[in-house]
Order: structure tokens, then C-alpha cells, then sequence
């Protein structure tokens, strides 16, 4: 049987710290939570492979070196409110929660969502909320939000997501075209104004709802 306590710590020292991820929190909270739990049974075994990891319907869980660059480029206190956009299965939901304060996490696929708020509820994450929703809505009435992770590839950062930020807040996501790699980026609102910076290629699936559209803001 796969000793997945081993496999963790491979992860961490293989794919995260080799790469750039050198925040002890991140860090410590990829150690915490047991990613085999998020995925199909079935491929359990390849949890801690560094890659997306196939959930159906289209939907991936994040390559464990993408998700963890994100969360370090977002820069989460551990007083803060987080809004996460894309929960998928719940894997980075409960990394968050981990993290930060308090956690608001929107999820439109309804199985999907039903996935997360089991598994947030074994691993006790008290902290984290699920909701079930459209992605490119995000969660207005839980608005600002001192960090918002868009967990999967858009071709364009909605502008009703954007002004859920918090002012000093800061806003992470995969930006890809039609074709080739996309490009994480970092988004931080100073004095009301929003700046964008392109940080490092992620070659990651598009989120259902993104679709660029009139309005968008990259």
C-alpha cells in the first residue's frame, strides 16, 4: 500500500521547494492535507504526481507546484478573508483554510461541490464555507475579500470578481488564450487602482463561465 504521509513529503520537497515555493505556511499546509482524499478513488495512487489530476466533467485538480505558487504570490495572513473561485473537489479549499481566517468558496459544479463540503467537514475545516454558484459571479454579499484564487484557467478576469477585492488586496488566477500556455497572474488593488503583473507559465484547463466577454479586464 502507498505510504501517502511519504508521498506528501515528496511533493513538498520535490515539486514545491524546488520551484520556487519557499513560504513556510504554504509549505506546511501541502504537508497537512491529505491530497489523495480529493481525487478519484481510482487514481489515488496518483495524487502526488505533478500534474492536473482529472475529477470528470472537464474538471481537474491543479498541479500541487501551480496551486502552490498561486497561494504564495497571494500572500494569505492569517487574519484574512478569502474568496475562492473554482473549488472543484475541495483539495486548495482546505489548504486555505489552513491558512487564512475565514474562507468562502464557490463551486457550480453541484457533485463536485457535494465532494468538498464532505471532505472540509472529515478534515474539520470549520473556517471554510462551500457554496454552490456560478465561478464568474464569485461572492459578492461576502465582499471584500483580502485574497481571491481563481483555481483553473480564464481567458479574462471578470470585472464583478475584480471589485470584490479588497483595497491592498491581492488576486491570483491562470490567464491562457485560445491556445498555449497560460500565465499566472497577480492582481493587487493600491488606492482603488488595479495593477496586473504576469509572474509564470501554468499550463492549466479553463474554468467553465470564463469565456472573454465585453466587460472583462485583463
Amino acid at each position: 500500500m502507498l505510504d501517502y504521509r511519504a508521498a506528501r513529503l515528496n511533493m513538498v520537497e520535490g515539486q514545491l521547494r524546488t520551484n520556487k515555493v519557499t513560504d513556510a505556511a504554504v509549505l506546511d499546509a501541502f504537508l497537512a492535507v491529505p491530497r489523495e482524499r480529493f481525487v478519484p478513488e481510482a487514481l489515488a495512487g496518483s495524487a502526488y504526481v505533478d500534474e492536473d489530476i482529472p475529477l470528470g466533467a472537464g474538471r481537474h485538480l491543479l498541479e500541487p507546484m501551480v496551486l502552490a505558487r498561486m497561494l504564495q504570490l497571494a500572500e494569505i495572513a492569517p487574519d484574512a478573508g478569502v474568496l475562492e473561485i473554482g473549488a472543484a473537489s475541495g483539495y486548495g479549499t482546505a489548504i486555505l483554510a489552513r491558512l487564512a481566517a475565514r474562507v468562502i468558496a464557490v463551486e457550480s459544479d453541484v457533485r463536485l461541490a457535494g465532494i468538498a463540503r464532505q471532505r472540509l467537514q472529515e478534515l474539520a475545516a470549520g473556517n471554510a464555507t462551500l457554496l454552490e454558484g456560478r465561478l464568474e459571479e464569485g461572492y459578492p454579499a461576502g465582499a471584500p475579500y483580502e485574497a481571491i484564487v481563481i483555481e483553473g484557467a480564464v481567458a479574462a478576469i471578470p470585472e464583478p470578481i475584480t471589485r470584490q477585492l479588497a483595497e491592498g488586496g491581492r488576486l491570483v488566477a491562470v490567464v491562457k488564450p485560445r491556445s498555449g500556455l497560460g500565465q499566472a497572474v497577480l492582481v493587487t488593488r493600491t488606492a482603488g487602482a488595479l495593477s496586473h503583473r504576469p509572474v509564470f507559465d501554468a499550463g492549466v484547463a479553463l474554468l467553465p463561465g470564463f469565456a472573454a466577454a465585453t466587460g472583462f479586464v485583463f
